[in-house]
């Protein structure tokens, strides 16, 4: 599939091609194409991510003045969260864009799309800068139609403030185990909070593992 037709997608015409290819790039494409000089996308997924970050908290920090730390991080992982980035991807098709080993299927793998759509973001930044990622990022990530004054708390946050008014402390989690292939890996993750037994819960990365377990945890709590 041609990659212009993805630029057209995204909106953002590349001064340097090779860095959308670099973001479309899936490891197993390298190993079995032994001739390809191309980078993956892990790097720029590294930088993304970062870039997406930023650029959603001074967003958030200057569209509610008033709000709290806590409200503001509910609002930055509300939206630079794998589901939000994951339903971008879907929406423009990204999954066909992608160069990987012959016979993948990757148009409902949550992880590795919405990292491409992170290594992306830090494609832009290479190569236009800050500005142009912001409008990226703004007119594409966010759902300006659906903020809400007061958002939704996520379970590691609930937990986390939970902690903190009872015990003073935070709770902690722990990597059990990593299993699965490649593309589609799952992982299992405790969390351990004073005068309780240890809850478990997987996902397909660290961070819904964890959201997972927080929330299994929360409703163990009845909270």
């Amino acid at each position: 599939m041609s990659i212009n037709k993805l630029q057209k997608k995204i909106n953002h015409n590349f001064k340097n091609i090779e860095l959308l290819e670099e973001a479309t790039t899936h490891s197993s494409y390298q190993k079995n194409n032994s001739k390809t000089n191309d980078n993956n996308y892990e790097r720029l997924e590294f930088l993304g991510d970062r870039v997406l970050g930023l650029v959603l908290s001074e967003y958030f920090y200057k569209t509610f003045p008033q709000a709290k730390e806590g409200v503001l991080d509910n609002y930055l992982q509300g939206y630079a969260n794998q589901d939000n980035l994951f339903n971008y991807a879907k929406k423009i098709n990204l999954s066909i864009y992608l160069k990987t080993q012959k016979g993948d299927n990757l148009e409902n793998n949550k992880s590795i799309l919405s990292d491409v759509v992170e290594a992306i973001i830090g494609a832009i930044f290479i190569d236009s800068g800050l500005q142009n990622c912001k409008e990226f990022i703004l007119n594409n990530i966010i759902d300006k139609t659906l903020i809400n004054t007061v958002p939704v708390k996520h379970p590691k946050s609930t937990l986390q403030e939970y902690c903190l008014e009872k015990y003073k402390t935070l709770p902690k989690y722990s990597i059990l185990n990593k299993f699965g292939n490649e593309h589609s890996p799952i992982y299992e993750v405790c969390v351990s909070v004073q005068n309780h037994d240890l809850v478990s819960a997987t996902g397909s990365n660290l961070k819904n593992a964890e959201e997972a377990a927080a929330a299994k945890f929360l409703n163990i709590l009845k909270i």
